[in-house]
């Protein structure tokens, strides 16, 4: 996620790059104060209905990394399903591995291509399965993410990336390039120890973390593909280029619901630069009526309690991501259902931006909202009902 779009460049929220210039998340987070109300904690009670376990919010501080923070918390929370005693993953392993492999790519495509710090849901699991794993306590990453320490890296690696796509190929450039990873997220240990024992990123990953990376699937929702079938994630981040399986609107919830039942998570990635999105109150919906049209009052009272929604179409999820009204910006991990007051469901998201929301690091996002504005979502596959898997051919 990160993507940039025709919207006012503060609404890029997971972090946004064009190149080299980016602005701090702390500082996107801030220019959202608007988009709340005051008394929201006071104006919503919220009942859980399922609750799945997950582990202790973290904050990707500055960096764009939120598809790492996500995915990799998505895992944690999959060790606990599985019985395991959880580790705290590192995020940043995951991205500098991730990086090298964008870099590579963008080579092989003599520079189209985007960079920055943007990913999707399915690099971590591509990740794990080719480098492994390691814990935090392993990998801190040089605490990447500090204020200027993404925006430093970026520019020294793309100099040395465009470098290499402009005048005579020179074959040492990935040397340098994977040099300047390490010299600014520290280098990759061969070998550490954990509670006792030496592992390997690859035995780590096995041995501790035990998940098959074969098992878990992306899905997301377009009319401009066959449904049922796989087809190419088109957003700037895809960067590998991976497929994910194409599924009608409805099916997204859906499947979200019957995976929650069973007590799996779900990797979210989505567009949360909505004005029916406040991060501080801890609330998404899809307003009833377009905020251009609400008079002040209604503005100032939009998360002051349950309010009305707008009914989501095909065709109206199809328009907003083609006219880049909805972009691939953020990613959470979708833990649990709760219901407000009104009966009205809601899912339960777990954020990385720190416990600094009215939630402890948590919102409450309605099924509408997930409907119109999620691009992509990745489970393990026996969340996904038997009759969908069935029609996609997972077996």
């Amino acid at each position: 996620m990160t993507e940039i779009s025709r919207k006012p460049l503060w609404l890029a929220v997971c972090l946004l790059f064009g190149s080299t210039v980016g602005f701090a998340q702390d500082n996107l987070v801030n220019s959202l104060k608007d988009n709340q109300s005051a008394n929201s904690a006071n104006s919503f009670i919220f009942t859980p209905v399922i609750n799945a376990e997950a582990t202790s919010v973290k904050n990707q501080k500055s960096s764009g990394t939120c598809w790492s923070y996500s995915t990799n918390s998505f895992l944690e929370s999959e060790m606990i399903r599985m019985g395991k005693k959880p580790v705290d993953i590192a995020d940043l392993f995951t991205a500098r591995n991730a990086y090298i492999e964008k870099g590579i790519n963008y080579v092989r495509m003599h520079g189209a291509l985007t960079l920055g710090d943007g990913g999707a849901c399915h690099d971590v699991i591509n990740m794990f399965a080719k480098y492994g794993a390691l814990p935090q306590e392993a990998y801190s990453g040089n605490d990447y993410g500090n204020p200027g320490s993404s925006e430093r890296m970026n520019k020294l690696t793309e100099a040395i990336l465009k470098k290499a796509v402009s005048g005579k190929f020179d074959p040492n450039w990935k040397v340098r390039y994977v040099a300047t990873i390490d010299s600014c997220m520290g280098a990759v240990p061969e070998k550490f120890t954990f509670e006792g024992k030496e592992y390997t990123p690859k035995t780590f990953a096995k041995e501790v973390v035990g998940i098959d990376p074969a098992d878990y699937v992306e899905l997301s929702s377009f009319n401009t593909s066959p449904y049922y079938e796989k087809a190419v994630l088109m957003v700037p981040d895809n960067w590998s280029f991976d497929q994910v399986y194409n599924v009608q609107m409805d099916d997204i919830t859906a499947i979200i619901d019957n995976a929650l039942k069973k007590g799996f998570t779900i990797a979210w990635a989505t567009d949360v630069s909505e004005k029916g999105f406040s991060w501080k109150n801890g609330i998404a919906y899809v307003p009833a009526n377009d905020f251009e049209s609400m008079s002040d009052s209604e503005r100032k009272a939009m998360f002051n309690g349950p309010k009305a929604e707008k009914e989501i179409t095909v065709e109206m999820r199809q328009v907003a991501f083609d006219d880049y009204e909805t972009t691939d910006d953020h990613g959470m991990q979708i833990t649990g259902i709760a219901k407000d007051q009104a009966g009205k469901e809601y899912y339960i998201v777990k954020n990385s931006w720190g416990a600094s929301n009215d939630y402890k690091g948590y919102l409450y996002v309605t099924k509408n909202f997930v409907k119109y504005k999620t691009t992509a979502f990745l489970l393990h596959k026996n969340g996904i009902p038997t009759d969908l898997r069935k029609k996609m051919a997972i077996k």
